[in-house]
């Protein structure tokens, strides 16, 4: 038998087999005691960006504001950097205005332009670009709050504001019955009130100022969009006038009929006609702005039966309101003019006023456009 070992041919073999048994028990032996005490666990390391991950975390779930405001400055800053982008990563800034344009979400866009401004950072040309590009942004003019027409940036307009708001129900109610839009006759009356926005004027010391309530005319012109009685009388006759290019139809006939149960009186009208005592009252302006929007329908009546309307154009309905019958003559180019007043020294025609408020968006809240000026429903 051991002679049988000691042959070369046996003995070489078994004891490679043996030592390789031997270094393979070694081995798993090792292996399970480096896995039992985690040995092998891969230490890891600390990305050298991670606090710039954190300073983003911060700043989009706790800095983030999400008022119309805020949303509208990070919706100009994203295009800006998307802008810039575009100069150097096409494709990139193409994928990121593309998640801007359909999902709408400023935070997700100006995320995705910080993950692009990390990748960036050693690209000195991309900075430099960025940097000029945040420094235009900050040379710009701040906003300051005020319109861009003037004369409603004075104290007196928020209070013409709060008392055209109480007149509310009668606009809406003489608009209903003639068809004429409520924001086209308040530009009327804006172009009749904002006269009187000039402090040193007793009629604003004693009405808008304190009270809130809309200037009362009664003297040459009556009620407080200004109606004369020449031409409250001419109103009233072509709404009847059949062969009247003012007439506006058979169903608006009966609109300023007489309440012969109604006297209209109060302290101020007593000695007045009926017809002016109902557009002097002291609370009720609802005459003032139906005499306001049949004028208004009448005219547009006669330049639409001319071939010229003016369903598009408030500023000369307005400016034929201020000037009258007379001076409404069809034509293809119509100039905006009217009574010509200051406010804080600054000139205005009432025409140009009437126009200014009427596309400035003011009291849209309470006076909405319309889908067309006449026969809006």
């Amino acid at each position: 038998m051991r002679k049988f070992l000691n042959n070369k041919w046996i003995k070489v073999p078994f004891t490679i087999f043996l030592y390789g048994f031997a270094i393979y028990g070694f081995i798993l032996t090792a292996t399970y005691f480096a896995v039992t005490f985690q040995w092998t666990n891969e230490a890891g390391r600390l990305d050298e960006n991670n606090r710039y991950f954190q300073e983003m975390h911060d700043k989009y779930n706790q800095g983030f504001k999400v008022d119309s405001a805020s949303m509208a400055r990070h919706r100009k800053e994203a295009m800006s950097r998307i802008l810039v982008l575009q100069e150097f990563y096409p494709v990139n800034a193409e994928y990121i205005l593309s998640v801007l344009l359909k999902s709408k979400n400023e935070k997700l866009a100006l995320r995705m332009l910080d993950a692009v401004d990390l990748r960036l950072m050693k690209n000195k040309d991309y900075r430099k670009a960025v940097l000029k590009m945040r420094a235009e942004m900050r040379k710009k003019k701040k906003t300051n709050g005020l319109s861009v027409f003037e004369w409603m940036n004075i104290a007196e307009w928020q209070d013409f504001k709060i008392a055209v708001a109480k007149d509310k129900y009668y606009i809406d109610s003489a608009a209903k019955v003639t068809g004429v839009e409520p924001r086209l006759i308040v530009a009327c009356l804006v172009g009749e009130q904002i006269r009187l926005f000039n402090s040193s004027r007793e009629s604003y010391k004693r009405y808008i100022g304190p009270m809130k309530v809309l200037v009362l005319e009664n003297r040459l012109s009556y009620g407080v969009t200004g109606i004369k009685e020449s031409t409250a009388i001419k109103i009233e006759n072509y709404m009847k006038d059949k062969t009247s290019p003012y007439y506006m139809g058979e169903e608006y006939e009966h609109l300023l009929d007489y309440d012969s149960t109604n006297s209209y009186v109060n302290n101020i009208n007593d000695t007045m006609s009926v017809r002016l005592r109902r557009l002097v009252q002291f609370k009720n302006h609802y005459y003032s702005y139906l005499y306001t929007a049949c004028f208004l329908k009448q005219i547009k009546m006669q330049w639409e039966r001319a071939g010229y309307p003016l369903d598009e154009r408030p500023e000369i309905l307005a400016s034929l309101f201020n000037l009258g019958y007379q001076k409404s003559k069809p034509k293809k180019n119509p100039g905006v003019g009217g009574s010509n007043y200051k406010i804080h020294d600054t000139e205005y025609t009432f025409g140009s006023v009437a126009f200014e408020f009427y596309y400035s968006g003011e009291l849209m809240d309470v006076f909405p456009y319309k889908r067309r000026s006449f026969d809006y429903n």
